[in-house]
C-alpha cells in the first residue's frame, strides 16, 4: 500500500509538472492556460490525449512531434519528473497535513518560477502576485499570519535592498549591466513570496542558502567558459533552490548552525 501510495503521489506530481509545462510557456508570452489546447509549438497541431501522457509521452516519442517530427523541448520532460519526485519528497517530509499541501503549492510556483526566469529571465507578477495572497491566506489559517507578514518583509526587504547596493557598485565600476542592475524586482517580488511561506525565520537560512548556491554555479560556469563575467545569470532559480532545501531541511540546518553558537 505504501510503494502504491508513493507512485500515486509521483503520478499527480508529474502530471501538475505537465500543466506547470504549459504555464511556463505560455504565461511570458501572455496566452491563456485553458484554449487553446495543448498543441505542438512548432507546427501546432492539436496533442491527442496518448501524446500528453507525462514522462512517457515524450520517452515513446522520442521527444519529437509526431506531425512534423520536430524537437521537442527536453524542458517538459524534466519538469514532470522534477515534480514527480518534489511531490513525494514533501509527502516524505510532511505526510497528508496541511504543511503538505502549503508547500506543496508553494514548491510548485517555484518551479513555474525556475524555468520562466531561466528561459526568458522573466520572474512574472500573475504568478508572483497571487502566489503572495494565496500564502498570507494560508498563513491566516495556520494562525501564523504575522509570521508570514514579517517574512514577506525581510525576504523582499533583503533582495531589495541588494537591488540597490548592486546598482550603485555596477554603476561605479561601469559594468556592461549598469543599466539593468544586479538583480530585478522579480526576485525581490519572489524572496516576498519566499518569506510568507517559510517565516522570517526561515527566510534567512534560504536567502543564505540561495546566495552560496549561486555563487558557486556561478562561479563553475565563469571557470568552465559556459558564462562571460559579463554575462547576465538569473537569481531566481537560486533563490527557488535555497527555498526548496530550507522547505526540507531547514530545520535541521538552522538547529546545525545555532548549536555552533553555543
Amino acid at each position: 500500500m505504501t510503494i502504491l501510495t508513493y507512485l500515486l503521489i509521483f503520478i499527480i506530481g508529474s502530471m501538475l509538472g505537465s500543466f506547470f509545462n504549459v504555464c511556463i510557456y505560455r504565461l511570458p508570452r501572455g496566452e491563456g492556460l485553458l484554449f487553446p489546447g495543448s498543441h505542438c509549438p512548432l507546427c501546432n497541431m492539436p496533442i491527442k490525449p496518448w501524446e500528453n501522457i507525462p514522462i512517457l509521452s515524450y520517452i515513446l516519442l522520442r521527444g519529437r512531434c509526431s506531425h512534423c517530427q520536430g524537437k521537442i523541448s527536453g524542458r517538459y520532460i524534466l519538469v514532470e519528473f522534477i515534480c514527480g519526485l518534489l511531490y513525494l519528497g514533501l509527502y516524505l517530509r510532511f505526510g497528508l497535513g496541511i504543511d503538505f499541501f502549503c508547500f506543496l503549492f508553494f514548491i510548485s510556483v517555484l518551479v513555474i518560477i525556475t524555468f520562466t526566469d531561466l528561459e526568458h529571465f522573466l520572474i512574472l507578477d500573475r504568478v508572483t502576485y497571487p502566489a503572495m495572497i494565496i500564502g498570507l491566506i494560508a498563513c491566516l489559517i495556520r494562525k501564523d499570519l504575522i509570521n508570514g507578514i514579517l517574512g514577506l518583509l525581510v525576504g523582499a526587504g533583503i533582495i531589495y535592498l541588494i537591488v540597490i547596493i548592486s546598482a550603485i557598485i555596477l554603476k561605479m565600476i561601469n559594468h556592461p549591466c549598469k543599466d539593468e542592475g544586479g538583480m530585478g524586482l522579480g526576485d525581490v517580488k519572489l524572496a516576498g513570496v519566499m518569506g510568507v511561506f517559510l517565516g522570517w525565520k526561515f527566510v534567512l537560512v534560504s536567502m543564505f542558502l540561495s546566495c552560496l548556491f549561486g555563487s558557486i554555479v556561478g562561479m563553475i560556469l565563469i571557470l568552465s567558459g559556459l558564462k562571460k563575467r559579463t554575462d547576465y545569470i538569473p537569481f531566481g532559480p537560486y533563490l527557488a533552490m535555497g527555498s526548496l532545501v530550507t522547505v526540507l531541511w531547514g530545520e535541521k540546518i538552522l538547529g546545525w548552525y545555532l548549536r555552533l553558537l553555543v
